[in-house]
């Protein structure tokens, strides 16, 4: 029987889903969170900066956010925003309960005070409470381990994968055109079917609800079937706005801030 491990982090909340394995860049300038990044800064530069990254439920917007896929896809930086109504009483019910870890490879600090951060996601982790009383939020996170597949689960794992990336192909062709540089088409694929699900669930134009489902589906075979599902029924959608420009499609939403 798997140990479940407990700690306490900082929370980032946001109005996007971090996976494991994507990189996640922040713009950061709101006081609460400006306290959270001097905090990481104190620790040593030989460990781990973490906090956990959790999407805001049913659009209380605290960070207007543009995601992508690591190298192949450049991200523009994810702009935060506190609620101005704060958190209410429990602020655990204001985000989903499930988030994901993230290693701040670099935060620097501007001139203004706010900070420049880039972070890895890393673990997944399940929300037990959270706490609103200090300079920052701090959440207290069990681990969410995601086994890899063994035996026929594996089989059946590397036979959706292979199915995801052929959906996602066609998807990325319909979407932005088979001359556009994609994940499809770059030199280096994983082979590891979970990493090929978290890609391609932060790749593909999906609202948060439905990023948020994929992050916590139970196991990787579960998260490639739901995959293929949504890309085939995606592409079809694509196949019939022809006069829609693909930018239009991909172009993340701009928010005051």
């Amino acid at each position: 029987m798997s140990v479940v491990t407990t700690a306490r982090l900082p929370l980032f909340p946001l109005n996007t889903v971090l996976f494991p394995g994507l990189v996640l860049p922040l713009n950061v300038f709101e006081e609460r969170y400006r306290a959270m990044m001097r905090e990481l800064l104190k620790s040593d530069e030989d460990e781990p900066r973490r906090f956990v990254v959790v999407a805001i439920r049913d659009g209380r917007e605290t960070a207007p956010t543009a995601t992508g896929m690591p190298d192949t896809v450049a991200a523009a930086p994810v702009a935060e925003r506190a609620p101005a109504d704060g958190f209410g009483p429990d602020p655990i019910q204001t985000f989903h309960r499930v988030g994901c870890v993230a290693d701040a490879a670099t935060i620097r600090e501007r001139a203004d005070g706010s900070f420049e951060v880039l972070a890895t996601g890393t673990t997944r982790v399940r929300l037990l409470s959270v706490e609103a009383d200090g300079p920052y939020l701090t959440a207290e996170v069990e681990d969410l381990a995601e086994e890899p597949p063994a035996g026929d689960e594996a089989d059946e794992a590397g036979a959706l994968a292979e199915g995801v990336l052929r959906a996602f192909r066609s998807y990325q062709k319909r979407l932005a055109g088979a001359s556009e540089r994609s994940l499809a088409t770059g030199a280096e694929l994983p082979d590891d079917p979970s990493v090929i699900s978290y890609l391609v669930a932060a790749a593909t134009v999906l609202d948060v609800p439905t990023r948020q489902r994929l992050l916590q589906a139970p196991d990787t075979a579960t998260r490639l079937r739901e995959e293929l599902t949504l890309l085939r029924k995606e592409t079809a959608v694509i196949r019939h706005l022809p006069s829609l420009p693909a930018t239009d499609l991909t172009r993340a939403p701009t928010h005051p801030n």
